[in-house]
């Protein structure tokens, strides 16, 4: 059985620069994004995906639909703070 995992920050006060370092990957990686609500780029990806996603319930979408734009995003901000970390190891030496 999959494990729900907790969608919360291990610090909150964090959130706002989550939300900017979305906003500047995604943007970088060729969507629009409104800096002011850079969260709305989820609608952009799902459009490119050919996903429905609509503001509200989103019941209608399955599964493998929600992980396709959740991952798309997720998964650009985590190369790029891999991509981060390794230039921080490579200007220490």
């Amino acid at each position: 059985m999959a494990r729900r995992r907790g969608r919360n920050l291990i610090v909150p006060q964090a959130a706002q620069g989550i939300e900017q370092f979305k906003g500047e990957v995604m943007r970088r990686k060729g969507y629009t994004v409104n800096m002011n609500e850079p969260e709305n780029v989820k609608y952009e990806v799902a459009q490119s995906l050919g996903i429905p996603l609509t503001t509200g319930r989103n019941g209608h979408l399955s599964t493998e639909q929600a992980g396709k734009i959740g991952g798309q995003i997720g998964g650009t901000m985590v190369r790029e703070m891999v991509r981060m970390a390794q230039q921080k190891l490579i200007e220490k030496q």
